[in-house]
């Protein structure tokens, strides 16, 4: 009867419109985790360890660099809130004003870093970079590449956005936290395959 009342969750929840409040009621019966597009649950999949390593780095490489500093960091556990009452779950957040021990939702990450997969690439690039910058505490959006050393960061300046490419060697500056990490360190332990320059170039495009 459990499993039955659960599918028919399960099937209300993906049929008919939901409001924020009934899908912050409704996941907190799930085992598993889910985003909110605004209208309907969407299941977090699964990653990968080259994935993991990145997170495992990153949150080693904060939480270090930020010990006795007002900031702290979060990993995917905690999910926020932005534009259009979207509910994302990033990869990692920095905050920088207190957190209740209970809290499952944060309101105001400074800094949002999100670790890149083929599956959802575009959506971090495009769909969340634009909810992440509608949210008036972000400073700065980091997009980790998860087969290679490198980065895309997007930074508030003012009332616009600049963005940077990282490429490996590179320091990944966050003077709204005060903290600088070399971009190798949040690939420590992560082996690659050669690349060919080619492949980063659009299709058609040659080299004279």
């Amino acid at each position: 009867m459990k499993n039955r009342a659960r599918i028919a969750a399960m099937n209300f929840a993906l049929h008919k419109p939901m409001s924020l409040a009934e899908f912050l009621e409704w996941e907190e019966r799930q085992p598993l985790r889910y985003e909110f597009d605004g209208v309907a649950p969407e299941a977090m999949t699964g990653g990968t360890a080259g994935h993991a390593d990145i997170q495992a780095n990153l949150a080693a490489a904060l939480r270090t660099r930020l010990r006795g500093k007002p900031c702290r960091f979060y990993g995917s556990d905690l999910k926020i809130q932005v534009a259009g009452d979207h509910i994302r779950y990033p990869d990692g957040i920095v905050v920088c004003t207190a957190v209740e021990r209970t809290a499952t939702i944060v309101h105001d990450p400074v800094v949002i870093f999100e670790v890149l997969s083929p599956s959802t690439a575009s959506t971090d690039r495009i769909v969340k970079a634009r909810e992440y910058q509608a949210k008036d505490s972000v400073q700065r959006y980091v997009m980790l590449e998860q087969d290679r050393v490198g980065a895309t960061v997007y930074t508030r300046a003012g009332d616009r956005w600049t963005f940077d490419i990282l490429p490996e060697g590179a320091v990944l500056a966050m003077p709204e936290i005060g903290v600088e990490v070399p971009l190798a360190e949040l690939y420590e332990g992560l082996v690659f395959e050669p690349r060919d320059d080619a492949d980063d170039r659009p299709p058609g495009e040659t080299v004279s």
